[in-house]
């Protein structure tokens, strides 16, 4: 299987060339953009409904996802997310997890697992929601945000990202969910809150975050007048 990479970081979008009869891309609910007719597609509950119903409730993810199965050498799936932004790709070697935010999900191979890990209370003050999606096995996995994506690797020094550019990270990494400054900062400097990231992995934060736009764009809304 290969993979390619293309109209980042506005758009991105993924093209997957199945090279041999069998290969497999198990992929988020209308993540498709385009595929030969020859491609079977299934849709199921990975995993059974409980665990389904799982990634559903507590990690954001769809119920049932689609599996592509390729039937002939050469073939091509296209996919991509459903807001515009970026697509990142790693490929998964089994030695560690990688922790996503809630909706980063997009495709993956069959021999990585996807379940939920418990973020503790932080959680609802990060953004990020009480669980997390938590990805492990060996193969090609790729998530989405708004924006770009940006990796950073994160030493003894630790790093800080806002909390609402969280996209994911790995198992070496853990977060604490503090002010970015005293209460002057927290109330009037607009930055909120922050994770501070101490361990050491790989941190993917995005450029743009949706709550943001909806701020930038709410004082301009159409505000329809009363009649009298």
């Amino acid at each position: 299987m290969r993979y390619e990479m293309l109209d980042k970081p506005d758009f991105g979008v993924v093209r997957v060339g199945f090279e041999q009869p069998g290969e497999q891309m198990v992929v988020e609910s209308s993540a498709m953009v385009a595929r030969d007719a020859g491609i079977e597609m299934k849709t199921e509950m990975k995993g059974g409904l409980l665990a389904a119903a799982k990634r559903k409730m507590l990690g954001g993810e769809s119920i049932f996802q689609n599996t592509f199965t390729a039937t002939a050498p050469n073939q091509q799936l296209w996919l991509a997310p459903g807001p515009e932004g970026d697509v990142m790709n790693l490929d998964m070697d089994g030695s560690y997890e990688v922790m996503l935010n809630s909706g980063a999900y997009l495709a993956a191979a069959p021999s990585v697992t996807l379940d939920t890990k418990w973020g503790g209370a932080k959680g609802f003050f990060s953004g990020t929601g009480f669980f997390l999606l938590k990805c492990t096995g060996q193969g090609p996995l790729f998530f989405s945000a708004y924006g770009g994506i940006h990796a950073v690797d994160v030493g003894q020094a630790g790093y800080i990202c806002d909390t609402s550019h969280v996209v994911g990270f790995t198992s070496g990494l853990d977060y604490n969910v503090t002010k970015v400054g005293g209460l002057k900062s927290l109330f009037f400097s607009g930055e909120g809150l922050v994770c501070r990231f101490h361990g050491q992995g790989r941190l993917w934060m995005s450029t743009r975050n949706a709550g943001s736009l909806a701020a930038f764009v709410h004082p301009f809304r159409r505000v329809k007048s009363k009649s009298n």
